[in-house]
């Protein structure tokens, strides 16, 4: 038997990892290896909240790896240079890995395949990213689904396989380094948001352990409640792979009822899918639809800081900027609000949310914002959510808003969403900002706008 390293990127974690279990149980010895890839460190993945949890899912990764007597090892630079600079250190034949979807990863691996080629070390990737892969199901004459609910069909009805143990023993060359994980302050100055979620396996099955218990049985009715705050928050465990969508999948098995959770999971594969067919819509519309949007300037400004003038929309930009993570109804009515009211293009929300979400998922960030400018592979590309009204169903008593908008907590119930509403003096008493837009006509302009071409 032969040692592989096994090279660690989207799946920070040792239960249900493919490239992990497989090396374990066909190497004599396993190098586990992380590389802090320079060119997303520089490029994309420079945002603190993200580094953060990046450094402690590394931390909590390398404790589970010793508590199976094993040690990893970080390096910095070119992932496909050092990836290979370690297995000849250590006369590795093989790298496993995950695979994922993105693009850039796409190319990664690309390189990291040629590159394996002529230096005779054999490359062997994984699933795991994603409940189904993408190109696991497609339609007929197609080689992606465009639209969500026959994609959904589909997934249900295909075979998935169970989550994998995490190995019990994981045998390791003899005199190999113990993990250097780097802190935050090595990697950024940039200061994180002060309410991040804890990064993690070991915090990720907890809270997993946590949600299925006590949220899962009132998802369906409570999900989209804002105060509420009962969503599985497991996006970023899912983001940095300190979950598997298996594991968490079987976990929930006889308790979603309804299946309502099982399809947040069927919109990650779909968005994943429908990027691995289109990877240029990063950048570029899925579905142009002639937009010239407006240039962004001062309204942009006011919408990333929160200063809008209506509660709902700077409730959730606030949120964000507070916690690194936005419940996902207040993510549709910031994202409307953003390129149906405010008419400024999908590119620039998005961009907002990669700096500052720990859950960053590019497929999904990219796919859902898509989705709500219109351009995307929703079947009602002209819809648009009226705040107010997102707001008085959603948040009825107001409880959301006065949490993340702490200057307007003073007034009670459904009045807080119309501050424009009380007499002259009280709204000058409040350091809330008037409403940038009035939205009723932004709507009718939008629609005006679309009409005419």
């Amino acid at each position: 038997m032969s040692r592989a390293v096994v090279l660690f990127t989207c799946d920070l974690r040792v239960h249900d990892n493919g490239a992990l279990s497989r090396a374990a149980s066909e190497h004599r010895e396993v190098v586990p290896l992380f590389v802090l890839d320079r060119e997303l460190l520089r490029r994309r993945c420079g945002s603190p909240n993200r580094l953060a949890f990046l450094v402690e899912s590394l931390a909590g990764l390398a404790s589970a790896l010793a508590d199976r007597g094993a040690t990893l090892i970080v390096r910095r630079g070119d992932v496909v240079h050092e990836a290979l600079r370690v297995a000849g250190e250590w006369q590795a034949d093989t790298i496993h890995m995950s695979a994922d979807t993105t693009p850039y990863a796409g190319a990664r691996e690309r390189r990291l395949r040629d590159a394996c080629e002529r230096e005779r070390v054999r490359l062997c990737t994984h699933p795991g990213v994603t409940v189904l892969e993408p190109g696991a199901v497609t339609p007929v004459g197609g080689d992606h689904y465009r639209v969500f609910t026959p994609y959904m069909r589909a997934w249900s009805e295909a075979p998935r396989a169970d989550p994998l143990p995490a190995p019990r023993r994981i045998a390791v060359p003899s005199g190999l380094p113990r993990a250097a994980v780097p802190s935050l302050s090595e990697l950024t100055r940039a200061k994180p948001s002060p309410e991040l979620p804890a990064g993690g396996e070991r915090e990720a099955r907890r809270a997993l352990t946590g949600f299925v218990r006590g949220g899962l049985g009132g998802y369906d009715s409570l999900r989209d409640d804002l105060a509420a705050a009962r969503t599985s928050h497991l996006s970023p465990y899912l983001h940095f792979g300190c979950l598997s969508p298996r594991t968490v999948l079987a976990r929930a098995e006889g308790r979603d009822r309804s299946g309502g959770f099982a399809r947040q999971f069927c919109w990650r594969d779909f968005h994943h899918q429908v990027l691995a067919a289109r990877p240029d819509m990063i950048a570029v519309d899925y579905h142009p639809r002639g937009d010239r949007w407006r240039r962004a300037g001062r309204v942009a400004q006011a919408w990333r800081a929160g200063r809008t003038g209506y509660p709902i929309v700077d409730a959730g930009m606030r949120q964000l900027l507070h916690e690194g993570f936005i419940h996902n109804r207040a993510r549709m009515i910031v994202a409307s609000f953003l390129t149906k009211t405010l008419y400024i293009d999908w590119r620039l929300g998005a961009a907002h949310f990669a700096e500052l979400l720990c859950d960053a998922d590019v497929a999904n960030n990219v796919g859902n914002w898509q989705w709500v400018a219109g351009t995307g592979n929703d079947a009602r590309p002209n819809r648009v959510l009226n705040p107010l009204r997102q707001a008085e169903r959603f948040d009825p008593l107001g409880d959301y808003v006065r949490r993340y908008v702490p200057e307007l907590s003073a007034i009670e119930g459904a009045a807080v969403h119309r501050p424009w509403t009380l007499p002259a003096r009280e709204r000058r008493a409040l350091d809330y900002p008037a409403r940038i837009v009035d939205h009723e006509l932004a709507a009718r302009e939008l629609h005006a706008r679309r009409a005419a071409g």
